[in-house]
């Protein structure tokens, strides 16, 4: 390709055109370059950059063979190299829809993400099986993510289980095998092993609750934070029966998790609390629970945290989310959120709904948006319909300028200014006056 000969060129030349002797292309050498063109993909907003109109075949060329060669360094010696390969992999696959790039060559990243969960370390783990999801995601519920579950299931399973692994790739595998497993809904039996797997982790945290005498592990509890949320995300597509039978196991034990030392434990508890209230009452309307009582004394107490203890930023958050949790527990009540995404809006107005959302915007981060609009499985799954079809001359005029975003932010960091200042003198004025 003449890109090719263009680059070597360029390697060949030092200053002032002069030739100089070319070194072997070493492991460090392709860490550095790995590293340059992960930098490309940081930013989803870098492949939609305003500027002069360009070659969009060339373009994607370009990117395409970028990423054939994250690929290859998925093999490379350096362990650096092919985490950073891995990187730039992911943020390639939250930024834009690849399905026919995968496609073609499923089986070989396939190949390489188990390679890497078998025989890395934990970054690389954790990398590994991030990657993992979005090749998921990108391919749908079809028969390929089935496969990729059938050869990378036992490895996540195994890594897990094994008390020997870090808790870093132990946390992410959780989280991969929940998600992968939630996409593939077609093996029931599958379904239910997973979830056995992710209760064997997390429900070693009821003992360690109830045991006053034990040392709690801030250690294992981001493992464990991770294996019920995967857990609850799985329950959501439970057929009714499998529903009644995990409320009868969990409901009355997941509240001594609202008394853990650690916050993100609280809130994960209490969101698994408020849905599983929220699956109960669909199937019985007129559902009891017995200790209902103490529960809402827990949840009120959670909601008004006031110990000096805890950092104001961790009682923040725990208030805001114990408060809804309190009110659809207490109520029935869920405050409806709205999401914004293109010229479409998504209205969030159940538990169920919230964790699916919540589990997908961790893993997509800054790309959620984008593949809200334009990922059919996704929008399947919160029944958006197909994607919206826009023209560009429809997409320009709804585009806004560097130069009118930056004038509207101005304007809003001057009125947020003004009113902090005016509720400023206002408590000013109200100390005085006492």
């Amino acid at each position: 390709m003449p890109k090719s000969k263009k680059r070597g060129s360029n390697h060949q030349r030092g200053a002032g055109g002069q030739h100089r002797n070319v070194q072997p292309f070493s492991d460090e050498d392709a860490s550095i370059e790995t590293m340059s063109h992960c930098s490309g993909f940081s930013d989803p907003a870098s492949f939609t950059e305003e500027g002069p109109e360009v070659d969009e075949e060339a373009t994607q060329e370009d990117f395409e063979y970028k990423l054939k060669g994250f690929i290859d360094l998925t093999l490379d010696k350096s362990a650096k190299t092919r985490q950073a390969a891995l990187e730039g992999l992911k943020n390639a696959l939250t930024s834009k829809i690849l399905y026919e790039f995968i496609l073609e060559r499923r089986m070989t990243l396939t190949d390489s993400i188990e390679r890497c969960i078998k025989k890395g370390k934990s970054d690389e783990q954790s990398a590994a099986a991030r990657l993992a999801c979005l090749l998921c995601v990108q391919l749908g519920s079809g028969i390929e993510s089935e496969e990729i579950l059938k050869t990378l299931g036992p490895v996540l399973k195994k890594i897990i289980c094994d008390g020997t692994a870090s808790i870093q790739a132990r946390q992410a595998c959780a989280t991969c095998l929940g998600v992968c497993c939630f996409i593939v809904t077609d093996d029931i039996t599958e379904l239910y092993s997973t979830m056995e797997c992710l209760e064997n982790i997390f429900t070693k945290s009821y003992q360690r609750e109830r045991d006053t005498n034990g040392i709690s592990s801030t250690h294992n509890t981001v493992l464990h934070i991770s294996a019920l949320l995967a857990w609850t995300l799985l329950l959501t597509i439970c057929p009714v029966s499998e529903v009644k039978k995990k409320l009868e196991m969990h409901l009355h034990k997941l509240p001594n998790l609202l008394s853990c030392d650690d916050v993100n434990m609280r809130i994960a508890a209490g969101e698994t609390l408020a849905l599983l209230f929220e699956l109960a009452r669909e199937m019985e309307a007129d559902f009891f629970y017995e200790d209902m009582e103490l529960l809402t004394q827990k949840l009120k107490a959670l909601a008004t945290d006031g110990n000096k203890h805890r950092a104001k930023v961790d009682k923040r958050k725990q208030r805001s989310v114990f408060r809804d949790v309190l009110r659809a527990v207490e109520e029935r009540d869920f405050p409806t959120e709205t999401v914004k995404f293109g010229p479409e809006r998504m209205y969030i107005d159940c538990w169920v709904k919230k964790q699916t959302y919540d589990t997908f915007k961790e893993l997509l981060g800054s790309g959620m948006q984008y593949h809200l609009q334009s990922n059919e499985f996704l929008r399947n799954v919160f029944e958006l319909g197909p994607p919206v079809m826009l023209d560009a001359a429809t997409l320009k005029t709804m585009k806004i300028s560097r130069f009118e975003r930056h004038l509207y932010n101005s304007a809003a960091f001057k009125a947020r200014t003004k009113a902090r200042s005016k509720c400023r003198d206002k408590r000013t004025d109200v100390g005085e006056f006492f």
